[in-house]
């Protein structure tokens, strides 16, 4: 707000500065610029608070109002000014910086923000055009992780023909079904905010896909799974907590806004546990099979999307039958794409130049490279593959406050008054179970989660 400020003094008024709750001390130091600079005492005043500050601002007596935030608090302002004949500037859709400091990890920082604005990009998709149309246009991810892969990590490089059909050609298959389920079911929208909501799920799509390049050059290096995982979530919550912040104007009204929806934060919550849970199994798929096979391939949670869209919550429901054999038919596209990329398993000439890759990058960070073999093996650096280390109280302190959340929140949790089928709900849920044991346990014989 600093030329705000300038603009007003030149033009001869006094000035009352209201910085962000977020960042207070900007206000201050810009009041202090100028008293230094031999603007009298009092001129330029910097006061504090949340909205309702800025509210009793908007309503006292000044002639015109600067505002910069959110559209909706630019919309509440506008009104306010409108109602008293006054004057008003808005710049509205403000950012949030995120701070990295210099003895921060910066691939898991770059992870956690990329990861953080996806994640946003996806809400505001699925609110504006639902899960059977969100889920499909997220596949533009696929063939960003391919193009990175190639280009950074030596992916495929090596690989021979037939395997570069499998997953370029797998791919494209998948692309094009899940263009085919989007188009199909974007005939049917009538949500007024559609073309923002398309906009918004290719965008996540393409952030996604981007993503993975710190995830690999972390994998590459050695790094575990679950350790980068709980890194990158840390800085998933900080960029989601300063969006959330900013968008609701400030802390005080989040606050309400969660103690008003507190009925449903328990499903909020559980759906952010199975989603970690899941993206677990992504990370050991990009260590171990690399961006280009394992993004396409968890690429397939689209056709689970679909199938909650459609069974649980009727998104397609009263459609004809061809709207329903085009998805059908996309679906199975999909799946064969998946099933293509599935069976280019990696050769040992391919593997040669991801160890030239690792290497690198081992290089590049100055990682030992005892370390780094290890990790890409999957074993600790002195040599032994399955470790067995003994929890500490720390982890039971972590657990035991974790699970009591989760209780807390079911106590107040409410079923939303949606038209579900239960029927399906019960039985996405048993085979969603069934998969998890089945996968988690293949997974921990192989990897011991090392």
């Amino acid at each position: 707000p600093f030329v705000e400020v300038a603009f007003a003094l030149m033009c001869g008024n006094g000035v009352v500065l209201k910085p962000a709750s977020l960042t207070p001390l900007i206000g201050q130091r810009i009041e202090a610029a100028f008293l230094r600079a031999g603007v009298p005492e009092g001129i330029v005043r910097t006061v504090h608070g949340g909205p309702s500050v800025g509210a009793a601002l908007v309503e006292a007596r000044v002639r015109k109002v600067f505002f910069t935030g959110s559209a909706e608090a630019g919309r509440d302002v506008a009104m306010r000014c409108a109602e008293q004949l006054k004057g008003s500037v808005l710049e509205l859709g403000g950012k949030d910086p995120m701070i990295v400091l210099p003895d921060a990890n910066l691939d898991n920082a770059v992870a956690g923000c990329l990861w953080a604005v996806a994640n946003t990009m996806t809400i505001f998709a699925i609110r504006d055009i639902g899960l059977s149309i969100a889920f499909p246009l997220w596949n533009t991810n696929s063939l960003i992780g391919i193009i990175w892969g190639f280009v950074f990590f030596n992916e495929l490089r090596g690989a021979g023909g037939l395997r570069w059909f499998g997953v370029i050609g797998g791919a494209v298959l998948m692309f094009g079904g899940a263009i085919l389920l989007a188009l199909t079911s974007a005939t049917q929208l009538s949500a007024p905010n559609w073309a923002h909501g398309i906009f918004a799920a290719v965008g996540a799509g393409i952030l996604w896909g981007t993503m993975y390049i710190p995830y690999r050059k972390a994998y590459l290096t050695g790094m575990n799974p679950l350790s980068f995982v709980a890194f990158f979530t840390i800085g998933e919550l900080g960029m989601m907590l300063a969006l959330a912040l900013s968008y609701s104007g400030g802390p005080s009204p989040l606050w309400q806004e969660l103690v008003n929806a507190k009925s449903v934060l328990f499903w909020l919550m559980l759906g952010g546990f199975v989603w970690v849970v899941g993206d677990i199994f992504q990370q050991y798929a990009a260590k171990y099979v690399g961006i280009s096979r394992g993004i396409p391939l968890s690429n397939t949670n689209q056709l689970w999307g679909l199938l909650w869209g459609i069974l649980v919550f009727g998104e397609l429901r009263g459609r004809n039958s061809s709207l329903y054999a085009h998805v059908v038919v996309g679906s199975l596209a999909m799946v064969g794409g998946a099933a293509a990329i599935a069976l280019s398993s990696v050769n040992s000439g391919e593997h040669v130049r991801w160890q030239e890759a690792a290497t690198r990058e081992g290089d590049r960070y100055a990682v030992d490279q005892k370390y780094l073999q290890a990790g890409i093996a999957g074993r600790d650096a002195d040599g032994v593959r399955d470790v067995r280390h003994q929890r500490s109280w720390r982890d039971w302190v972590i657990v035991t406050v974790a699970t009591a959340i989760f209780i807390a929140l079911a106590v107040e949790a409410r079923i939303p008054e949606m038209t579900l089928n239960w029927t399906a709900i019960t039985a996405l849920s048993a085979t969603m179970l069934v998969l998890l044991v089945a996968c988690g346990s293949a997974l921990w014989k192989i990897t011991r989660f090392n």
